[in-house]
């Protein structure tokens, strides 16, 4: 799907409040935290239990998910390369428009190409993108499958499944690289918040 050019009608319009006023009202950067990996390595486990913590210190969040985006925004979409492509499109510009309103979002999408993930990064500024890697190893992945998908998948009953018949490339310099085959959920999510106090994003906690 190629994405068009606007037509010369459409002109931004720029607002009043800005992204600045919003996160000066929130008393916190936004930010987008991107978590990739395999199905199974726990990118969404991991995105919500990071969002109940800053939700428990006082910040604004919102979680965007791989299945929940594909049963509204993409659910026209299915898993041939173009059709991901153009799924991290969409969720890249919906985390763009997230971070304008000055909140942290937190996107858990398995995302396996590099150029798409470095399509979204240039959608914004290096400081508002961060790639959070959840590293976890293909038979620890499919020893959990509590959806049973690569079962089917070995099957062959599921076509273009990622890191069975489809690749998965993971990211070469993430700003996180979590350890989820052996590091506890909270001590996940404790890297994820050292992160965010290191950049800068959230600060006094």
């Amino acid at each position: 799907m190629t994405k068009q050019p606007p037509s010369n009608a459409i002109v931004w319009h720029q607002a009043t409040i800005t992204r600045q006023h919003r996160e000066a009202l929130n008393n916190h950067r936004s930010s987008i935290l991107w978590f990739t990996g395999l199905s199974g390595a726990g990118k969404s486990t991991l995105a919500h239990a990071t969002e109940e913590r800053l939700h428990q210190m006082g910040c604004r969040t919102f979680v965007l998910d791989g299945d929940n985006v594909r049963h509204g925004l993409c659910a026209d979409l299915g898993f041939s390369d173009q059709d991901r492509i153009e799924n991290i499109r969409r969720v890249g510009e919906m985390a763009k428009l997230f971070i304008e309103s000055g909140v942290i979002v937190l996107t858990a999408f398995i995302s396996p190409f590099q150029a798409d993930r470095a399509r979204v990064r240039s959608l914004v500024t290096e400081a508002d993108f961060l790639e959070i890697y959840c590293d976890c190893a293909l038979e620890v992945c499919e020893g959990r499958d509590v959806k049973g998908l690569y079962r089917r998948a070995r099957m062959g009953e599921i076509k273009n499944f990622t890191g069975i018949s489809s690749p998965y490339e993971p990211p070469v310099n993430p700003e996180l690289r979590v350890n989820t085959s052996e590091l506890s959920l909270q001590a996940s999510v404790d890297q994820v918040i050292d992160l965010l106090k290191v950049r800068g994003i959230i600060k006094g906690f």
